[in-house]
């Protein structure tokens, strides 16, 4: 028997795709797609689909033009490399989700069984993520997991760019899609008030130039640092001296990895080596506060402790009995914030995935940039 040509099957998907969204139809245009038959139908590692040729070659055309699409997103909204310290099957079941209606969207048909939730499809896969705590053992959990550690042994070595650029790459896809939609004449793109891809299309300033523009001054020049803190009354008095002290906080809560970590703490080094006025005290914490370590200019990285759950409020406590200058909090931003802003400027330091700008009550938000551009101190 003649093996099933997995290159035409797509090629079919693909112009059935065109009829339907264009936008979906051009970022199946930009996947890789890799027979292997040590998937059960597909999966993908961030940067390539993998597809089961024969059960490919089984299935009814849209069923397989939804299969596609499916592990497509996956990878355009980078699922594999936001997943991090998190538990897979519960990670995989949230990225599901929001695939799931994004398919759904398109008016394809989803596999028997497959997780719906209407409300949680809209939300960012972190989001939905949190949600499902606890949730263990109810619908879903026998779905397969599509999120690949790595590319199946079957598979040939992957040609061209290295894996660190697959991030870029998808962006530029996901840039592409929509432009192509809008000259198609077919409006906004139907899942385009997910947060998925809105989170992903703005194209942000670099991290670090933004951390040294916040530490690089004097305590008075952050008398109109954040003009949130002026409608609520909370005026920042002139210092007399010139010197700024910085409370620097890192969740170890196990939603920020290492590099994040030593990414941000190597750039406050920097900026302290350079800037004498400048002084720094670290602070470890979960729902406890571990420290004080002081932060000089070359010195090792502290060993972090904790490893619980997220709770800021002891790290504020902390910063109304100390009074720095400025407090600079590494986070995702899930957890329990305190009440009331504190009175110094805050900055939440927040690495991929984490939470939307609007969800912290107040401060200014740095995002780290994505994995494989500058990520990496």
């Amino acid at each position: 028997m003649t093996p099933p040509d997995l290159q035409a099957l797509v090629s079919g998907s693909r112009l059935r795709l065109r009829g339907k969204s264009a936008f979906f139809a051009t970022l199946l245009l930009h996947a890789e797609f890799v027979p292997s038959r040590e998937v059960a139908a597909a999966g993908t590692d961030g940067e390539r689909v993998y597809v089961n040729p024969e059960v490919a070659a089984s299935l009814p055309p849209d069923v397989l033009d939804g299969l596609l699409l499916h592990e497509v997103l996956h990878a355009a909204l980078s699922h594999v490399p936001r997943r991090g310290p998190r538990e897979k099957k519960r990670w995989n079941r949230a990225a599901d989700t929001i695939v799931n209606g994004m398919v759904a969207a398109a008016g394809l048909p989803l596999p028997p069984g497959a997780a719906r939730d209407e409300h949680l499809e809209r939300l960012s896969v972190e989001e939905v993520y949190t949600s499902l705590e606890g949730r263990e053992g109810q619908e879903g959990e026998d779905e397969a997991d599509d999120l690949l550690d790595g590319p199946p042994s079957d598979a040939p070595p992957r040609e061209g760019q290295p894996g660190g650029q697959a991030a870029r790459q998808w962006q530029q896809a996901l840039a592409q899609a929509r432009s192509v939609e809008a000259m198609a004449g077919q409006g906004h793109d139907p899942v385009g008030m997910h947060r998925e891809l809105a989170r992903l299309s703005p194209a942000r300033l670099d991290w670090r130039a933004q951390l040294w523009r916040f530490l690089a001054r004097t305590p008075v020049d952050f008398g109109g640092f954040d003009r949130r803190f002026v409608g609520r009354g909370l005026y920042l008095e002139a210092l007399d001296d010139e010197s700024l002290t910085a409370l620097v906080a890192v969740d170890t809560s196990g939603s920020v990895d290492d590099a994040a970590v030593r990414a941000l703490v190597a750039e406050v080094q920097g900026v302290l080596g350079a800037y004498p006025h400048v002084r720094a005290t670290l602070y470890y914490a979960d729902t406890e506060a571990y420290g004080p370590f002081e932060l000089r200019p070359g010195d090792p990285i502290p060993q972090p402790q904790g490893g619980g759950g997220t709770d800021f409020r002891p790290i504020f406590a902390l910063a109304d009995t100390h009074e720095p200058d400025v407090l600079i909090y590494l986070t995702d931003g899930y957890g329990d914030f305190p009440t009331q802003p504190p009175r110094m400027p805050t900055l939440w330091v927040v690495p991929p995935g984490g939470l939307e700008d609007e969800g912290f009550p107040f401060g200014d938000v740095l995002r780290l940039a994505e994995e494989g551009e500058g990520f990496t101190a």
